[in-house]
């Protein structure tokens, strides 16, 4: 008779653990997934036509306050701890509450979960979300395309709408953003690649993913989601670590798992790091691999018309992920608006309505910035009153997208980007040119 399961998730990892070690395991009936972090993704169906065999139905995504209700309800035997960027006291809560209403905790291992290629994979992943993931992938690509390789990235998945329609989705224009209604999260992922002509996939089912991505490149890049384990079997494995949040290495699931396999180790952010969270995270890079070969870098950013900020009440908007689950209360934003001059740092607090109201409940450390929240057409509305709503002279925006193509505000909109600068030896391109060779 097969174990009852029950995979806890967010619209990502659990799809994934599904695919690659459950789907057509007869030993293993998985009666429900469970959904978090992200707005609005319970309540639908894992559909029978990604499901596989046994699925008929498919399968019900239900909310995960309800997990110790479906253990119970469907006698579950295992619950599948399936996402990430969460504490490592956070995990173990869950495994308690699954282990007090009579199921095993299990966290599945690299083993059983990664997909080999027949192309060379270099993930980039992260300590923790907001370390600088993407700017070090578009770095690495770069670096690759100068070599005269063929680079496709493959991105973490964010399958927030119709799964059946999401199982492969490629982007090579802002036209397939648009036909594929992508969120402000997906945006911000898939725009600043698309701009520098790199094709981008995504979706549900990472096997066919890769297939498809084989056929037109030398070298896959996976730009890794949150601080999640790549989907692939890497031949390269880089990190980026940020010393705004020192000690989450240690502290951090999976991150703390990232940084031990790690081949390359960044330390992001070292030009506005206070120098002893920088020697906090050498010193534990140095305990949990003293083989990572480690890189220095300064994240700069630009900002376009900055000499408008001197002397203005400005509202400044960060990526929101990195606000949310990342639990970070600055960004670029924040230090360009200080570096620039603004008189005051608006509160959006006051003005915010619905949707965005709903966030500051659920994150309230978030403190005086605004998340850039856009997971349905109603938050990207309310985002867009909110910021309509605010007493302010100017927006700040440090997300990598124009948001002005997603909102219509009545205020100036300043942007501020950020790409990665290496300091000093070894960097990037010693390392990739090696590996080129190779």
């Amino acid at each position: 008779m097969a174990f009852k399961v029950i995979i806890m998730g967010a619209a990502g990892r659990d799809f994934h653990n599904f695919n690659t070690f459950f789907r057509n395991n007869k030993s293993y009936k998985v009666v429900a997934f469970t959904a978090t972090q992200i707005p609005n993704i319970e309540g639908r169906v894992y559909p029978a036509s990604l499901a596989g065999k046994g699925y008929p139905k498919g399968i019900p995504i239900e909310p995960e306050n309800k997990l110790t209700e479906l253990i119970k309800q469907h006698e579950a035997d295992f619950v599948v701890f399936s996402y990430s960027d969460v504490s490592h006291e956070y995990v173990m809560h869950k495994a308690s509450e699954a282990q007090a209403a009579g199921a095993t905790f299990w966290v599945m291992g690299t083993k059983h979960t990664m997909i080999e290629s027949s192309r060379p994979v270099i993930a980039i992943c992260a300590v923790r979300t907001g370390s600088g993931k993407s700017q070090t992938t578009r770095k690495v690509s770069q670096i690759l395309k100068d070599a005269g390789k063929k680079v496709v990235v493959i991105r973490h998945p964010m399958p927030y709408g119709d799964l059946e329609k999401q199982k492969v989705q490629r982007f090579a224009s802002y036209k397939d953003l648009e036909d594929q209604k992508c969120t402000i999260e997906e945006r911000e992922e898939y725009e600043p690649h698309i701009a520098r002509g790199t094709i981008v996939y995504a979706g549900v089912d990472y096997e066919a993913i890769i297939r498809q991505a084989e056929e037109e490149a030398d070298v896959v890049l996976w730009d890794g989601g949150n601080n999640d384990l790549p989907f692939y079997q890497t031949a390269l494995h880089i990190v980026v670590a940020d010393p705004h949040r020192a000690g989450h290495e240690k502290r951090y699931f999976p991150g703390e798992a990232n940084v031990r396999r790690a081949d390359v180790i960044i330390i992001n952010k070292v030009d506005t790091a206070k120098k002893e969270d920088i020697e906090i995270v050498k010193k534990n890079i140095a305990e949990l691999n003293p083989n990572a070969k480690v890189i220095m870098a300064n994240s700069p950013f630009t900002v376009d018309k900055s000499e408008q900020i001197k002397g203005k009440k400005v509202l400044v908007i960060e990526d929101g992920p990195t606000l949310t689950h990342g639990e970070m209360k600055y960004g670029a934003g924040i230090f360009a608006a200080k570096k620039f001059g603004a008189a005051e740092i608006v509160d959006p607090r006051p003005y915010t309505v619905g949707t965005i109201t709903d966030t500051f409940k659920k994150y309230p450390e978030i403190g005086t910035l605004l998340p850039a929240m856009g997971y349905s057409d109603q938050q990207i509305k309310d985002m867009e009153t909110t910021i309509n709503k605010t007493v302010c002279d100017l927006v700040v925006s440090a997300t990598p997208i124009d948001i002005s193509k997603l909102v219509k505000v009545n205020k100036t909109i300043i942007r501020v980007g950020y790409e990665l600068e290496e300091v000093g030896s070894p960097n990037l391109k010693e390392l990739l040119t090696q590996f080129t060779k190779k």
